[in-house]
């Protein structure tokens, strides 16, 4: 277990992931004037990824990052390196139009292979598993949305399995759930692990990271773009914003369209070798189909982390981590004795129709947002697609996404605070039963 100071010295930012990822690669705050072919703001998945792209084509290319790499949604989220979307396959084309929709299908389908490529490119140490993961239905309502989603992903050939109860409750260790629908393109990593690994590729391919620096001002130089900190300044010709749920202060309009939902995690010390034999004895990653979701999987260590919508913070905390023990020993009996050790919560940025959008911020000013809580493969195959644009490989009607404007999200803030007043209101009565 690495050494570390908890980020912006708050444990339950990071929690597990924090204590538990290889060190991030030294990085400072920009503190001079520079100039680059490329500026990428944000190092999360989505601007690693563009970075480390752009610097294998040769660019120079300058990360700035507001906070340290993975502090956003990148370095918080559960870890399930899943293929397309909360959109039903079917769906997609009517909402896209067939063209951007095929596209769209194809390219979320195939994404976690990109993932897991570059984790065995540069091997990137983020406990990296390929086991599949478990969309697990509750109840017949549950069931009945699985067997159509498998029935749409087989249908595109892609390698899905839809399981009965027995087949479930052997890869999950528990007799909750009615079946499940096992997609075997997907897995589990450690994701602020994932993050710093693309930061060091990045880097080892001549990309600049600063961290530290927030964008305080981009100013139109007309063939090119100024981007100002505190203490310095960075000129280019692009600008890709990658900043998403965390966006703040001069594209302040991608926040305001998405409405963000809190999730949290909590985690157990290493479960003994024979409580091991008995829940997810091959590694999947699993979440439910309940409106106020759960998410469950193991780490490399045999750690439990079990996850729900909600936030640790105010009453939220208390709410949230009693009906985490209830919820867990109510899966797994033999887990009555088990504590949560970690705990951490962050920010998940939802659009109106969960899908993703792509904007024009300004001349040759784009970003990608919005990726309704999967975000480990969606956020490194569209990190590419803007490395892709910058460099001229690709246009912008290659992409899998129309070129939109940001939209502001309607009643924002209720819809945020019913998000986090209603998660405390089931988790009060939830698996009490």
């Amino acid at each position: 277990m690495a050494d570390y100071r908890p980020m912006q010295n708050d444990p339950r930012s990071h929690g597990l992931w924090e204590v538990s990822a290889p060190p991030a690669p030294p990085t400072g705050a920009l503190r001079a004037d520079a100039a680059a072919d490329v500026v990428v703001v944000g190092a999360g998945f989505t601007g690693l990824s563009a970075a480390l792209h752009l610097a294998e084509a040769g660019k120079r290319v300058v990360v700035l990052e507001a906070a340290q790499i993975g502090f956003g949604g990148s370095g918080r989220n559960v870890g399930l390196v899943n293929a397309g979307l909360w959109v039903m396959p079917s769906a997609l084309p009517q909402v896209l139009g067939a063209s951007h929709g095929a596209r769209l299908l194809e390219q979320l389908g195939n994404a976690p292979n990109l993932v897991f490529e570059l984790v065995d490119r540069y091997g990137i140490d983020c406990q990296a598993l390929r086991h599949g993961t478990l969309h697990c239905a509750v109840g017949e309502a549950g069931w009945r949305d699985i067997a159509e989603r498998a029935r749409q992903w087989a249908a595109r050939g892609a390698p899905v399995e839809l399981l009965d109860r027995d087949a479930t409750r052997r890869l999950v260790g528990s007799r909750a759930y009615r079946g499940a629908l096992l997609d075997r393109r997907a897995g589990t990593l450690q994701p602020l692990a994932y993050a710093r690994g693309l930061a060091v590729a990045a880097m080892s391919r001549g990309a600049l990271i600063h961290t530290d620096s927030p964008v305080t001002a981009a100013e139109d130089l007309g063939d090119r773009w100024r981007l100002r900190s505190a203490d310095g300044s960075v000129t280019a010709p692009w600008v890709l914003v990658a900043t998403n749920a965390y966006t703040h202060r001069v594209w302040g309009g991608l926040q305001v369209e998405l409405v963000r939902l809190p999730y949290f995690n909590l985690a157990t010390e290493p479960l003994t070798a024979d409580l091991l034999r008995s829940i997810l004895p091959e590694r999947q990653g699993l979440w439910d189909t309940r409106g106020v979701l759960s998410s469950l999987r193991l780490d490399r260590d045999g750690r439990l982390v079990f996850g729900s919508v909600g936030a640790l913070r105010g009453s939220g905390r208390a709410i949230h981590r009693s009906w985490g023990r209830r919820a867990l020993v109510k899966l797994f009996p033999q887990l009555r004795e088990v504590e949560f050790v970690h705990e951490w919560y962050g920010w998940i940025g939802m659009t109106e129709d969960s899908l993703p959008r792509f904007h024009r911020l300004g001349r040759q000013v784009v970003s990608m947002s919005g990726y309704n809580g999967r975000g480990i493969a969606p956020g490194t195959t569209f990190g590419r697609d803007l490395a892709r644009l910058a460099c001229g490989v690709i246009r912008e009607e290659d992409l899998s996404l129309p070129v939109t404007l940001p939209k502001p999200a309607r009643f924002r803030a209720a819809r945020e605070a019913y998000y986090e007043v209603g998660s405390q209101l089931a988790h009060v009565v939830g698996a009490r039963l």
